[in-house]
């Protein structure tokens, strides 16, 4: 089962912040950027925050589980918990900014 447009949708708008949140698809799911870094997955409609000193404020509110197979654990936010989580885009701001930027990607040489 893969992800709603909607429920991206609803995300990005309990977060506020438009352009400090951005998305991108991948296999049927998302992952979640905050400042061009990626801090959380949507899967099968679930926000998965990954489990990071920066993010331990959630040790507490959220269960664990993993996004897909095989993934490691992450916090598992439910819907119910977004009004309630109103410090959850600041977690998410704070653990972008201790993890590394993403590589650039290689150019292919032409043929």
């Amino acid at each position: 089962m893969s992800t709603a447009p909607d429920t991206i949708d609803f995300i990005l708008e309990s977060f506020g912040h438009d352009s400090r949140f951005t998305t991108r698809r991948m296999f049927g799911e998302y992952a979640l950027y905050a400042d061009g870094r990626v801090v959380a997955l949507v899967c099968d409609d679930q926000l998965y925050v990954k489990i990071m000193p920066e993010s331990s404020a959630l040790e507490l509110l959220c269960d664990k589980d993993s996004p897909y197979p095989g993934a490691r654990p992450h916090y598992l936010v439910e819907e119910s918990q977004f009004t309630n989580l109103r410090e959850l885009p600041d977690i998410l701001f704070a653990m972008a900014a201790v993890l590394e930027p993403p590589k650039p990607k290689k150019k292919k040489p032409r043929v």
